[in-house]
């Protein structure tokens, strides 16, 4: 042990054991919680159904780990050098979604490959930290920065969100711009740029709402404004989810007890709502000792950015955390009634293989740059 909390190997890599801890943690706690929110008491062909679900999901951790194990031990470095390759071939893929994608509840984002359908958005977030990363270890200004300097960033962001707006799915393209936003605030901006980003941001509330949002999108947004109006309609998923959160109470109604899960009152619960099934199983205690082990994730992980040995490592730890951060309250703000229902995972809770891996491979960057710092 070269420090309590770090493992040495050869070559002076070193495991991050706090981090690998509050990630086991989280992945454990995951799958169990879906087969709380799998196993409901329906009938035997739902049952059976989501049986599979839960199968496909531990298949797709053990994928996803060993992604993350080989990430973790190639130097963080590599990828810094391959950030624009893997960026094309992300766009590349995002294009063929609209020539190859299956089309699921109206929307094409998933590619078929065999029996599994492969979602390239949800790789593009680990891609758009790569390139932001590279974005700001090839330009590290000093002094603060104009609207002209963001551009290539902007541009590099810009293209992807564009891409998924058009699947259409609103919820990853916001991921994408404040996972970004986030990465790009550790550089400077003079202030002038600062105003006319936010007069332009406000500037297009309007525009977006008119032209880009798509009916149901609006739906959503103003049955979160006004949840009493339509309970039964389009409210009915943050109604469910909210009534399975108070079940809970303080200490939960017991592992698989949770009535709304487990008689299937919480629409798309092993998905959108996996919090709803853990909260109302586990209560307000277990719901803040998840919310607090996500929390030290996203700490930690600027804690290895201010370790860094240079600012591509640093970027890189600020962007999986910040994916990761914005996964978290985006989810459980739904989950609570706090934001609307926009359709983003909860990291390692919700159900779908290209989010498991996307996370996980996220995780592994952090850990190759803590493992090297």
């Amino acid at each position: 042990m070269a420090r309590g909390d770090r493992i040495s190997f050869r070559g002076g890599t070193q495991i991050d054991m706090p981090l690998l801890l509050a990630i086991v943690a989280v992945a454990t706690l995951g799958v169990v919680n879906l087969y709380s929110a799998t196993s409901v008491y329906v009938d035997a062909g739902r049952r059976a159904a989501l049986a599979d679900v839960y199968v496909s999901q531990v298949y797709w951790f053990v994928v996803g780990g060993l992604l993350a194990m080989l990430v973790a031990a190639i130097d963080y470095r590599h990828f810094e050098r391959l950030a624009y390759f893997f960026y094309v071939g992300g766009i590349v893929s995002l294009g063929l979604v609209f020539v190859l994608g299956a089309d699921i509840r109206g929307s094409s984002r998933w590619i078929q490959i065999g029996s599994f359908n492969f979602q390239p958005s949800e790789f593009i977030k680990i891609l758009i930290i790569l390139v932001v990363a590279k974005y700001l270890h090839d330009d590290p200004k000093t002094e603060p920065r104009t609207l002209l300097d963001l551009a290539p960033a902007a541009g590099l962001v810009g293209l992807p969100v564009v891409l998924v707006m058009a699947q259409p799915d609103l919820g990853t393209s916001l991921i994408y711009l404040l996972t970004a936003g986030s990465m790009l605030a550790m550089t400077k901006v003079r202030a002038q740029s600062v105003v006319t980003l936010v007069v332009a941001a406000a500037a297009a509330i309007p525009l977006s709402w008119k032209y880009v949002l798509r009916d149901y999108q609006k739906n959503r947004i103003t049955s979160f404004l006004d949840p009493e109006h339509d309970k039964t309609g389009i409210g009915w998923h943050a109604f469910q989810s909210r009534t399975a959160i108070g079940n809970g109470g303080l200490s939960g109604e017991g592992f698989m007890q949770g009535t709304q899960n487990q008689f299937g009152f919480v629409p798309d619960q092993y998905s959108d709502f996996p919090f709803a099934v853990f909260a109302e199983d586990w209560g307000l205690l277990g719901s803040v000792t998840l919310l607090a082990t996500y929390c030290f994730i996203c700490i930690w992980a600027v804690h290895v950015a201010s370790q860094s040995k240079d600012r591509f490592g640093a970027a890189v730890a600020v962007g999986v955390g910040a994916m990761f951060f914005w996964h978290t309250i985006f989810n459980v703000g739904m989950a609570v009634g706090l934001l609307p229902v926009v359709g983003i995972t909860l990291p390692l809770f919700s159900y779908g293989g290209s989010s498991v891996v996307t996370m996980l491979i996220g995780l592994g960057l952090l850990m190759s740059v803590s493992m090297r710092r």
